[in-house]
């Protein structure tokens, strides 16, 4: 073995040497190296089993992007395809029933990154933790950790990480209201979290999403949610894959898109209120367009707004966007809206996601 090395130490010196001297006479040339390839984009769907049990919306991704020109992605992951009916690059790190807060405290992750080695990772992670009522604080806190993890792997890792999508399953009345509440903290989180060199970008997977035409048991999505998701992860990940800063927080260019809501009672009668929400921009830059997502407690649903467009879903979720009039608000800025709620007790979650103008 030994002498094999020395051989080929050799011949390496042998070539170097040769290149320094240059041709070697009239019509002789030497060729000119060739190229190495460049290493795919390896890219971690992470998750539960809404990521990969079957997680379609992965093999929707992975035609989007092949069909945008970006040939030059790997799916990884220590599990493989399930299925979904198109060829795609199925390998991915969904794992059905598992919470994030475990992931972190059993220490999975190091292991997953070290046997697949991503770049990218694509995180919608938290159900079954909201189902099991673990706290906003638990869940971030967790969040937090797999991020130190990946960049431990990778100190350029990039990170995208889902505002989860609204679940409203049978055996758990209380848990779209939890939803709402991890959500409204994940922007700020993932903005506290990111660096210029390891972004950190929150995609909100809630808005526009309902449980009672997108899943098919109120909490995993079916072909139509499949779309929805990856609708919103397309643009997110483009963005990195170009290399423009797309989507990141840390980008000097940029006006941030921030909101806020608040939420007080006006009126109550036995049964039923009248509430009120206040949108206020706290970006540094104005905004066109607001959407606020309502969680009622006691099972309530509202039954019309006035100074916004209400969407209500069949489960008893509740979107309000902006009216034509007053979707423009300047930084430090705010508008209200009102609206009449049906429910056995006041108190509403309120959550607010805001776009750029």
């Amino acid at each position: 073995m030994r002498s094999r090395h020395l051989l080929r130490a050799a011949l390496t010196a042998l070539a170097v040497l040769m290149g320094l001297l240059g041709p070697l006479g009239p019509g002789t040339a030497t060729a000119a190296p060739a190229a190495a390839a460049a290493e795919p984009v390896r890219i971690m769907p992470l998750g539960d089993s809404i990521t990969g049990s079957p997680g379609c919306w992965r093999s929707l991704l992975w035609n989007r992007l092949q069909d945008a020109g970006h040939t030059d992605v790997d799916f990884v992951g220590t599990l493989g395809p399930q299925g979904c009916g198109q060829p795609h690059d199925g390998d991915n790190e969904g794992h059905g029933g598992a919470l994030v807060t475990d992931v972190a405290s059993r220490n999975l992750l190091p292991g997953w990154l070290s046997a697949t080695r991503p770049d990218i990772v694509v995180m919608h992670f938290g159900t079954n933790d909201v189902w099991s009522n673990r706290s906003p604080d638990a869940v971030l806190a967790a969040y937090g950790t797999l991020v130190d993890q990946m960049r431990a792997s990778n100190p350029g890792m990039k990170v995208l990480v889902a505002q989860i999508i609204p679940m409203n399953p049978a055996t758990c009345g209380e848990c779209a209201r939890r939803v709402v509440a991890l959500n409204e903290r994940i922007p700020d989180w993932a903005r506290s979290k990111s660096t210029p060199g390891s972004p950190v970008i929150a995609v909100d997977q809630w808005t526009g999403f309902n449980t009672a035409s997108d899943t098919y048991d109120g909490v995993h999505p079916n072909a139509s949610g499949d779309e929805k998701i990856a609708a919103r992860w397309f643009p997110a990940l483009a963005g990195l894959l170009a290399g423009d800063g797309s989507g990141d927080p840390d980008d000097p260019g940029r006006d941030e898109a921030v909101c806020t809501a608040s939420f007080r009672v006006t009126s109550s009668w036995q049964g039923g209120y009248q509430g009120e929400v206040t949108v206020s921009n706290t970006g540094t830059g104005p905004i066109s367009g607001w959407t606020v997502r309502i969680a009622l407690d006691g099972g309530g649903r509202i039954a019309q707004a006035w100074n916004g467009v209400l969407e209500a879903g069949a489960d008893g979720s509740a979107t309000v966007r902006n009216a034509a009039w007053n979707g423009t608000v300047p930084a430090g800025g705010g508008v209200s809206f009102g609206f009449v709620a049906s429910a056995g007790s006041a108190p509403a979650t309120v959550a607010c996601a805001a776009t750029a103008a």
